[in-house]
C-alpha cells in the first residue's frame, strides 16, 4: 500500500484524519459535461486483467495517491478519495492543490478514506462509487478483487507505483468519459513544464539522482529506479539518468533499490543529489563528512537539494495533474540553485 511504501522509506504517509463533512454526490459537473467526449462502454487493460466500464459514470470514487486529481482537473469532484498527511499543510487530509482545486469549483471535500492501515473497503462502499479509479497505485489482487465486488475497478497498468502521471491522466480520463479533455491537460501540462524549465538553464544536462538516505544508517545509498515517477519525471524533460540508476533500473521492476556505500564510484556521473531531510542542513553535513559518501563528485561539490519533510513542495516532486501547475516553478529554482 501506499502508506506501508512511503512509511518504509521515511518519505511520506498516508495518516487517518476525521472525515470531512461531503455533498453527497461527485455528479459529472457542467464543466465536464460540456466536453464529454466518452463513448460507452469503455475497456481498460490493466495488471489484472481487464476492466468495462459500461456507461459514464456520476459517482467516483478514488484511491491511493492522486488519482483524484484527474476527475478534479477536468471539473468533475469525485465522492471519496484518500486522505493525505504528507505534503498537508493545514492537517485537514488534503493537500493544498486540491484544496485550490475544489475552491475554484465551489466544492465541498469529498469523503476522506483513511488509508493509514490500507484501504478502507467499507468506507469506499459507503460512498456508492460507479467506478473506482486506481490507476496510479499498489493495489494487490486481493485489494482488487475486493474493490471489484463495490463497483469496476482501474487498476495499474504494469508496474506498482510506476504509472507516470500522463499515464495516470489518460488512463482516469478515459474510465470517467473525458478522454479527449485529459489528453488535452496532458498537452497542457508538457507546454507549462517547458516553459518553466526554460527559465532555468542550469538544469540542462544535469544528471539528478533522486535518493532517500537514512541519516542513522549511511552505510547504503538509497535511491529511487526509472520506474518511480519522481526520477521518471525529471527523466521525461530530457534529464540524463545517472548510470547507477539506469543500471539498476534494468534488472528491477522496483520503484526503490539501494548500494553499499562502499559502491560511492558509481555514483561519480551524477551533477546533483536530491533526498529528503530537514531544513537545517544537517544533512548536507553529514553527507559531505562521510568518508564514502563524500567521494561522490556532487556531494563533495555541494551539488545536494534537501526537499523538506512534510512540506507541500516534497509533495508535490511525487508530479500530479494538480500539483505541476502549483509548484513546478518552485521545485525547478530548488532544483537549479546548487547548480547555478
Amino acid at each position: 500500500m501506499r502508506a506501508s511504501r512511503i512509511a518504509a522509506l521515511g518519505a511520506a504517509a498516508l495518516l487517518a484524519t476525521s472525515l470531512v463533512a461531503c455533498s453527497t454526490t461527485s455528479d459529472v459537473s457542467s464543466e465536464a459535461e460540456a466536453g464529454s467526449s466518452g463513448t460507452f462502454p469503455v475497456t481498460i487493460e490493466h495488471v489484472y486483467g481487464t476492466t468495462v466500464i459500461e456507461s459514464q459514470p456520476e459517482r467516483i470514487a478514488t484511491v491511493a495517491w492522486a488519482n483524484h486529481e484527474v476527475p478534479l482537473a477536468l471539473g468533475v469532484v469525485p465522492v471519496g478519495m484518500a486522505a493525505v498527511s504528507w505534503g498537508d499543510d493545514d492537517g485537514d487530509g488534503v493537500l493544498p492543490w486540491v484544496e485550490e482545486r475544489l475552491e475554484e469549483l465551489g466544492a465541498e471535500t469529498p469523503v476522506l478514506f483513511d488509508e493509514t492501515d490500507g484501504i478502507d473497503f467499507e468506507a469506499v462502499a459507503d460512498t456508492n462509487p460507479d467506478v473506482i479509479l486506481a490507476s496510479y497505485s499498489g493495489l494487490s489482487q486481493e485489494d482488487y478483487d475486493t474493490l471489484s465486488k463495490i463497483a469496476p475497478v482501474v487498476a495499474y497498468p504494469d508496474v506498482a507505483w510506476g504509472t507516470s502521471w500522463e499515464e495516470m491522466t489518460l488512463i482516469n480520463s478515459e474510465a470517467i468519459g473525458l478522454a479527449a479533455e485529459g489528453q488535452a491537460l496532458v498537452d497542457e501540462l508538457h507546454a507549462e513544464v517547458d516553459a518553466s524549465l526554460a527559465d532555468y538553464p542550469a538544469l540542462e544536462g544535469s544528471a539528478v539522482l533522486f535518493s532517500y538516505i537514512d541519516p542513522s544508517d549511511l552505510s547504503q545509498i538509497g535511491f529511487y529506479t526509472s520506474h518511480d515517477t519522481r526520477p521518471g519525471f525529471l527523466e521525461g524533460i530530457g534529464l540524463p539518468t545517472p548510470t547507477v540508476v539506469a543500471e539498476e533500473s534494468a534488472g528491477t521492476d522496483l520503484f526503490y533499490t539501494s548500494v553499499s556505500a562502499e559502491q560511492a564510484d558509481r555514483f561519480e556521473d551524477v551533477d546533483l543529489f536530491v533526498t529528503y531531510g530537514d531544513a537545517d542542513g544537517e544533512m548536507i553535513d553529514l553527507l559531505q563528512a562521510d568518508p564514502l559518501l563524500s567521494q561522490i563528485p556532487a556531494i563533495a561539490a555541494g551539488n545536494i537539494v534537501i526537499l523538506e519533510n512534510g512540506t507541500p513542495l516534497a509533495a508535490s516532486a511525487n508530479p500530479s495533474p494538480l500539483s505541476i501547475s502549483w509548484g513546478i516553478d518552485d521545485y525547478f529554482a530548488l532544483l537549479s540553485a546548487p547548480l547555478s
